[in-house]
């Protein structure tokens, strides 16, 4: 005789388990890799013994570092721990923090296109306080310096008058014996061929008056376009990527969210049939 055995359909999927379990340990290492290097980062500037600094925490590239590092090893722990574990309220959390992410991006692409101006407008204001502070925060100041040079190739809010917020760029600087009076920073020039070197003092004297003898083509020299306009001609040639992006992790982290169900569901199932 022989006999036909059916498979258990409460048992725990095995493979949906460490799916989960193996995805969330890379992306656990990640959260505590990029919480470590915002921790190191607030550490060199001597921010934890100095909370004068704190006054423009939101815009601190290093707490922002903080920030996504501590959610994502949050997230990924809930997620790892949830499946080895086979935890039923962590894998519970884990899903939640995914939905409520996924709610969050969802409502920020809406806003985003609906209140086009103010977004704008806070771009604007954020980026006009690194220009205020460049000199006063290095990591402040590294990521305007990519901004101008690497990503946008741009000077400035609207161009590199702005950079007359700034008083060691400000033109009346010069009484005080700034040698960066009436200047831009060094991320404003352009590009030159084969340059190996970068030469830090390229943006100097661009902004004098040539009735004060200095002849200068800026034009020639910087780039005159300000960031802002150059960030919307960016997205724009860059739109079909970006909602690409958008939506190839909106379908991960429903993924997720489907994988952790699944799994609870399955191990609620196992706790039924032994009970």
């Amino acid at each position: 005789a022989i006999r036909k055995y059916r498979k258990d359909t409460s048992e725990v999927s095995c493979c949906l388990k460490y799916v989960i379990f193996g995805f969330n340990v890379l992306f656990w290492m990640l959260g505590l890799c990029i919480l470590a290097v915002g921790i190191w980062a607030w550490s060199e500037k001597d921010t934890f013994s100095n909370l004068g600094r704190l006054a423009n925490v939101a815009l601190d590239p290093a707490f922002v570092l903080i920030c996504v590092g501590t959610l994502t090893f949050i997230i990924g722990f809930t997620g790892c721990v949830g499946a080895l574990r086979e935890n039923t309220c962590l894998l519970a959390a884990y899903a939640l923090f995914l939905g409520i992410i996924l709610l969050l991006e969802l409502t920020a692409g809406i806003m985003g296109f609906i209140f086009k101006d103010w977004i704008k407008m806070q771009a604007t204001g954020g980026f006009q306080a690194f220009i205020i502070h460049y000199r006063e925060d290095p990591d402040q100041q590294n990521l305007i310096d990519w901004i101008q040079e690497d990503w946008l190739q741009c000077c400035g809010i609207e161009g590199p008058k702005d950079w007359d917020k700034n008083n060691y760029f400000n033109c009346s600087s010069q009484a005080v014996g700034s040698r960066e009076a009436c200047g831009v920073p060094f991320s404003c020039c352009k590009r030159k061929p084969n340059e190996i070197i970068k030469n830090k003092q390229c943006g100097y004297d661009v902004r004098r008056n040539p009735n004060e003898g200095y002849n200068y083509d800026a034009s020639k020299i910087i780039n005159e376009k300000g960031c802002i306009q150059a960030g919307e001609e960016w997205v724009e040639r860059n739109l079909l990527v970006i909602v690409t992006a958008a939506i190839i992790i909106s379908f991960l982290q429903i993924l997720g969210i489907c994988f952790a169900q699944n799994l609870r569901a399955d191990i609620f199932a196992q706790k039924a049939k032994w009970h």
